[in-house]
């Protein structure tokens, strides 16, 4: 009686056994699967996050200038120096020269022994005339020195087409400069240039001697001739 008893709690006892392996095999297979594709969703350890999408290099965005201007330091925005359009500025001035002026000589009668010299921008640009004309007649061995009382307060500038002006002293009216001579051509100097003007004079030429003078460029015949 009690062996057909515990026989029946035996095999009990090992189908419980057998059940509990089975449960266990399908846990493990499926815990190892939910492990693998919860391993597949995780971030990769070696990639940074909130890594900055770079910017293309190159481009005309980055390199381009800014219509309204280049940006400084601190962030403020400077902009190109304007162009001076003035044409009696300092930077749009040239000196006047034998290159870009004309000159024309004239005997005077009135006052006695002067010759007016009328120069002419011809240039673009206004041009200065500094100091006075270098004058060099025909065999001349030196230039004739210039009256000082006749300097002006500010150095004499000529617009484009404007003229300006100057007087010679040909001779002394009273014989003092000597015997003198006739002269048939005469070239006209500008200070800091060594290239000379071709100024004509009248046929017969001009009666020159020792007394020869100038006077400063002025702006007016007036002047010149005072």
């Amino acid at each position: 009686m009690r062996a057909s008893v515990r026989r029946p709690r035996l095999l009990a006892a090992a189908s419980l056994a057998l059940t509990a392996l089975a449960l266990t095999a399908c846990d493990n297979g499926q815990g190892e699967g939910l492990r693998e594709e919860g391993a597949a969703t995780q971030p990769s350890d070696t990639v940074p996050q909130d890594k900055p999408t770079p910017k293309p290099e190159g481009t005309a965005a980055s390199k381009a200038p800014s219509a309204a201007g280049a940006t400084g330091k601190g962030g403020a925005r400077t902009s190109a120096p304007a162009k001076d359009t003035d044409p009696n500025a300092p930077s749009n001035r040239v000196p006047c020269t034998a290159d870009n002026t004309r000159i024309t000589a004239a005997p005077l009668t009135r006052p006695l022994n002067h010759m007016l010299l009328t120069i002419t921008n011809t240039g673009s640009k206004m041009c200065d005339l500094k100091g006075y004309p270098i004058v060099k007649f025909e065999g001349a061995q030196s230039v004739p020195p210039v009256m000082e009382a006749t300097k002006p307060q500010a150095v004499t500038s000529l617009a484009p087409g404007k003229e300006g002006y100057a007087a010679v002293i040909l001779s002394a009216g009273d014989g003092s400069g000597g015997e003198g001579r006739t002269a048939q051509s005469l070239e006209i100097g500008f200070q800091g240039s060594d290239k000379m003007a071709e100024a004509a004079l009248q046929a017969k030429g001009v009666h020159i001697d020792d007394s020869l003078r100038v006077t400063y460029w002025v702006t007016t015949i007036e002047d010149a001739l005072s």
